[in-house]
């Protein structure tokens, strides 16, 4: 049996719930949970907020732990390596996506917490493929982030050839935000960050930022018309798209990885005049969060967190739900 905590229902408080996984399949491992990363994605799980939740629900997809058990047909991990797991805990192996290594497309991924339990939990199983070990130079204590947050502004560096020399801005300076500013400035480009907030402008410039720009300052935008390279918007929030789209250079892209519920109202006249695109992506591939890892060892790129016990696990839940959260919360067994 596995000691986990699970949302009953929508809503709910997470309680004390043991489940028995079954025989462990021939490509699953069976991983011992060191830490888990809160992300807002388990808050929309635990509340049903996408209309795909299963309960009793086990949240939790930004997983640090030490392989405890393999597989029969498990031929690259070992018992006793420290790995991590994203969102998605199995893919098919079998479409295209996979083929290519964009298993993160893979339309048949099974994701950690739908239809699945996740990582709240002293352990938790997966597809060997879907794990990624976890390379010296990591702080583990705040490396579950990085499987969520951290490839999710990282997967776009990579999949549209992002230069040093481009300038980048990055919208929303929080769990994602902070994230970006940190790989964006080891990238070897020029960061900016758009706040509209004092305190949040001097951590983003500590965090990596060459520059920020005031967003409600008219002029402050103006000067930045043609500017951009990329846009990263890490908000889930309405804002004015179109004001932002005017400070892309010629071919500048605007991707979303934050999830804005609303629909985006973009003028097509300014993306017209200067080729420029909007796009959205959420995580990558295990290839692309392989390379991430490496980049932020080489780099020293560490997710900014709080830290909580297992037990205390509706009280760090309320301090992400509130908005209080310093950047990132982590459930810890130290």
């Amino acid at each position: 049996m596995i000691k986990s905590y699970a949302a009953f229902e929508a809503g709910d408080e997470l309680r004390p719930f043991e489940y028995d996984p079954g025989p462990l399949k021939g490509q699953e491992v069976e991983v011992d949970v060191l830490y888990t990363g809160i992300c807002h994605s388990d808050i929309n799980m635990i509340d049903n907020e996408w209309g795909m939740s299963q309960y009793p629900l086990v949240p939790g997809h930004e997983v640090v732990g030490r392989v405890a058990e393999v597989g029969e047909h498990v031929t690259a991990l070992r018992v006793g390596q420290i790995v991590g797991l994203g969102w998605h805990a199995a893919y098919c192996n079998e479409c295209n996506h996979c083929h290519n290594n964009d298993q993160n497309l893979c339309a048949s991924a099974q994701g950690t917490l739908v239809g699945h339990h996740g990582g709240f939990a002293e352990k938790v199983r997966a597809d060997s493929n879907s794990l990624v070990v976890i390379p010296e130079g990591i702080n583990l204590a705040s490396a579950g982030p990085l499987f969520c947050a951290g490839i999710t502004v990282f997967n776009p560096l990579v999949q549209f050839d992002i230069k040093p020399t481009d300038k980048v801005a990055v919208i929303g300076i929080g769990g994602l935000g902070h994230l970006a500013l940190q790989f964006l400035n080891a990238w070897g480009c020029e960061v900016t960050a758009f706040t509209s907030s004092e305190s949040k402008a001097r951590e983003a410039v500590s965090l990596g930022a060459h520059h920020t720009l005031n967003t409600r300052d008219q002029d402050d935008l103006a000067c930045a018309a043609g500017h951009f390279d990329l846009i990263i918007s890490t908000v889930n929030v309405k804002l004015d798209w179109n004001a932002y789209i005017s400070t892309l250079a010629a071919r500048g892209r605007l991707h979303f990885v934050g999830a804005v519920l609303e629909p985006l109202d973009i003028q097509v006249f300014g993306l017209l005049m200067g080729q420029r695109s909007v796009s959205g992506s959420t995580v990558g591939s295990p290839a692309v969060m392989s390379e991430m890892l490496g980049f932020a060892s080489r780099h020293e790129i560490n997710p900014v967190i709080e830290t909580f016990a297992f037990e205390d696990v509706n009280a760090a839940i309320e301090r992400v739900r509130s908005g209080q959260a310093h950047y990132r919360v982590v459930l810890t067994r130290d």
